[in-house]
């Protein structure tokens, strides 16, 4: 009755796949959304410093990368994958795509929490004589830093789920034992146990960033 095809060898692989993704692509992903995130906010029109070329580049090019569905940027960027790491099939491979889909991502939740930083800090920094990169550095960082481990958070939930589709390419992990035995071999046992691994790994991750912003308000 509670019979499967998936031995615990391929559980216990399936999860290291998907750890592996989810921490490169998360760090990838992280510090480009870092720096869109600060750009963005820099260079708008009532930015710290103003710059509608690179915001008016900027801008539209996040709205872009992010309006397309992860399957389809998967697909979409597989010659710029190849070219990248030498192959589009794997769980390397899958890395690619999904650092560029995150990316943007990050970028736009980044620039939500250092928007919420009050304009006093900003006219403190300047009165002080700070620079840009002290401006970022000591005054608005610091200030959304609870924000900031909120939208990670959030970001990371997003791209676990992303990587369930990353099956597409060969690039295994929770998502794809789920669609390859779960879905295309009828093994309802572990399809259920996929979703309550993915239920559990996502609680967790949950809990642990509300706690951590909770500390650092």
């Amino acid at each position: 009755m509670f019979e499967t095809n998936v031995t615990l060898a391929q559980f216990l692989l399936a999860g290291q796949e998907t750890l592996f993704m989810v921490a490169v692509s998360l760090l990838g992903g992280g510090l480009l959304g870092a720096v869109i995130g600060i750009v963005l906010v820099m260079t708008r029109p009532d930015g710290v410093r103003p710059n509608k070329v690179v915001y008016n580049v900027l801008n539209p090019l996040v709205n872009m990368l992010r309006s397309l569905p992860f399957i389809i940027l998967l697909v979409a960027i597989l010659p710029f994958t190849k070219f990248v790491v030498g192959t589009s099939i794997g769980t390397t491979a899958a890395i690619v795509p999904l650092i560029v889909y995150i990316g943007p991502f990050i970028g736009r939740l980044v620039e939500n929490s250092l928007l919420e930083v009050g304009p006093g800090i900003i006219e403190a920094a300047d009165a002080m004589g700070a620079t840009t990169w002290q401006v970022v550095w000591h005054f608005l960082l610091p200030e959304a830093k609870a924000s900031l481990v909120l939208s990670m958070t959030t970001a990371t939930i997003g791209l676990i789920g992303a990587t369930a589709m990353a099956g597409a390419v060969g690039a295994g992990g929770i998502g794809d034992l789920a669609l390859n035995y779960g879905y295309q071999r009828f093994d309802g046992v572990a399809m259920m146990m996929t979703v309550v691994i993915l239920i559990v790994l996502v609680q967790l991750i949950q809990s642990f960033g509300n706690w951590l912003a909770k500390k650092l308000r």
